[in-house]
């Protein structure tokens, strides 16, 4: 898929977002949910989206929406740094299929990195436990300040 297009409605986070889906939730607001990434390129790989948003991508975002989503990924970040004590963090956002981005929700990843462990290949590693998944989606909430 290109920067353009149309918003799919059934797209994987939209149904996530309407609890048609089942995620581990790390946190939510009235402008961000936050949960653990089901295709983990590290242990903690974090998404947060947006709530009411049609954006495919950081292009098609409402500048006003902007605000509350980067304010809720610098609070999952801190989470997952209290949390889980990495060496580092990446935070990244990907824009069209050639960039990355596999579901077209506007999405930002937190990845938690250590020293010489390798990162995972982006939505091409095997899908994660849940139950481990949900233990760390608690681990990291309780780091919510």
């Amino acid at each position: 898929m290109s920067l353009d297009g149309t918003y799919d409605d059934g797209n994987i986070f939209a149904k996530i977002l309407r609890g048609e889906m089942p995620c581990a939730r790390v946190f939510e607001d009235d402008h961000v949910l936050a949960f653990m990434d089901v295709f983990p390129q590290a242990r903690g790989h974090t998404l947060v989206i947006p709530k009411r948003s049609q954006a495919r991508n950081l292009l098609e975002e409402e500048p006003q929406n902007l605000t509350g989503l980067i304010l809720g990924v610098q609070r999952v970040a801190k989470a997952v740094r209290a949390a889980l004590q990495p060496e580092g963090l990446v935070i990244t956002q990907f824009n069209g299929a050639p960039a990355g981005q596999t579901v077209f929700h506007l999405h930002v990843h937190i990845i938690p990195r250590w020293e010489g462990q390798a990162m995972g290949r982006h939505a091409s590693g095997g899908m994660a436990d849940m139950d481990e998944l949900k233990r760390l989606a608690e681990q990291i909430a309780a780091k919510i300040s």
